[in-house]
């Protein structure tokens, strides 16, 4: 019988998305907490006892400032050693989403994976705008090594005002040229597009995710964890007899991160 890799789900005040995603962990077959961010603080958890560091949706400590960012400024001032331990073992992962991707990116474990330089950013949408829809998206041939065999082309969930990611020419080049895009928004043609409201918030090449050098972060703005069963598709009566069938491909990326723990 395998072991389930221990997942943190971080929890601070204002996350909203973190049952959702522990659940969608639990049924990709794996063991997942939710902490708050003062367990850690405490000491009553430690980072060294997971294997997947997640981190959810939602509007972390109100958002105030910048999305994420006061989250941000917590994990690098408090547990800045920690985090590096954490993600230097070869047996643990990384994933954020929504407000989660945007605490990574102010941490600065993405794109590059340097802890307090911040090297691109998620800004307001170019609609000026909460999106709240869904959208479709389509993987990459990336460096994320969980997902290095998954073909993913999916509807997904949105929700944020601030999901534009944005760099300088540079650095966009940098991360395009280090295969560090694992997903980017698409058409209906499942092409790349800049297209509102296809391209819900106006990323830079239409960049919907990315992982680091290492490929064990990943970073995305729409939310799998919340297409965990056909019934969650807005559609879903609306779709054939064999779409209802397939696996939500929500799910896909979950069942990766715990297929890779356990191997590692």
């Amino acid at each position: 019988m395998k072991i389930k890799p221990k997942v943190l789900v971080l929890k601070a005040d204002g996350t909203n998305c973190d049952e959702e995603l522990a659940f969608a962990f639990n049924v990709s077959g794996g063991n997942a907490e939710i902490v708050h961010v003062n367990q850690l603080r405490n000491k009553e958890k430690k980072f060294r006892d997971f294997n997947i560091l997640a981190l959810p949706g939602g509007f972390a400590y109100g958002d105030d400032i910048v999305s994420g960012k006061i989250l941000a400024v917590e994990l690098i001032s408090f547990f800045s050693d920690e985090l590096k331990k954490f993600v230097e073992r070869k047996d643990t992962l990384v994933i954020g989403i929504c407000n989660g991707f945007q605490v990574l990116i102010l941490t600065g474990l993405l794109p590059f994976g340097n802890i307090g330089t911040i090297n691109a950013t998620l800004t307001n949408n170019e609609s000026g705008l909460f999106q709240c829809r869904w959208v479709k998206i389509k993987q990459e041939k990336s460096a994320c090594v969980f997902l290095k065999n998954a073909e993913l082309i999916t509807d997904v969930s949105v929700n944020h005002g601030e999901g534009k990611f944005l760099a300088t020419p540079d650095m966009i080049q940098k991360i395009e040229d280090e295969n560090l895009v694992v997903f980017r928004y698409v058409d209906a043609n499942s092409k790349p597009t800049q297209n509102y409201p296809e391209n819900p918030n106006g990323s830079i090449n239409a960049i919907a995710g990315i992982c680091d050098p290492t490929g064990r972060i990943l970073g995305l703005m729409p939310h799998p964890e919340k297409f965990n069963h056909i019934t969650n598709h807005p559609n879903w009566r609306r779709m054939s007899a064999s779409e209802q069938i397939t696996k939500p491909a929500g799910l896909t990326i979950f069942e990766n991160m715990i297929n890779y723990v356990q191997k590692a």
